[in-house]
């Protein structure tokens, strides 16, 4: 199928590709292609792991409302 994509082909492809994204959205592109297949490898390898789920450690409790706070924003002054 791309066996036969020359020099002159990926050229012309690079040339639209600057074109249409610009120069300075390219590098944005592809850093965010890499962590797209990043996390899907790593989201993989998590699906095919037979290990237990790893629980959050010991000493870190989620944050909780304590009852003297009414939601409220505190001011400074008026």
């Amino acid at each position: 199928m791309f066996g036969d994509l020359s020099f002159s082909h990926i050229l012309i492809l690079l040339l639209v590709l600057v074109l249409v994204f610009g120069a300075k959205r390219i590098p944005e592109i592809g850093s965010s292609l890499g962590q797209g297949i990043k996390e899907f490898k790593r989201s993989l390898k998590d699906a095919t792991s037979d290990d237990a789920p790893t629980a959050p450690p010991r000493g870190v409790q989620p944050p909780t409302s304590s009852p003297l706070s009414s939601g409220d924003p505190k001011r400074l002054s008026d």
